[in-house]
């Protein structure tokens, strides 16, 4: 195997590692989120059982990724609007 194969292949292992750490990191990330949000929640419906806290919950959990993402999204593309 010449220098050339044996950096190119190291270069995609090193990147599924990156890709594989930044999923695990970011679930991580995903399930500490979950849990605060859940305490905040918990102060405002004690009764963490109801049909009504569940909703409200969901509904707010929808709307923090909706404006998340849709941030991400224009932030990247006025990026790619710089970089052309």
């Amino acid at each position: 195997m010449s220098t050339q194969q044996e950096n190119s292949l190291r270069l995609a292992l090193l990147e599924q590692i990156q890709s594989l750490v930044t999923a695990g990191l970011g679930l991580v990330a995903a399930l500490a989120w979950n849990q605060a949000i859940q305490d905040f929640f918990k102060r405002f419906f004690p009764d963490q059982g109801s049909l009504t806290a569940k909703f409200v919950y969901a509904l707010f959990v929808t709307a923090l990724v909706v404006f998340i993402t849709n941030k991400l999204g224009k932030a990247i593309s006025a990026l790619k609007l710089k970089v052309k």
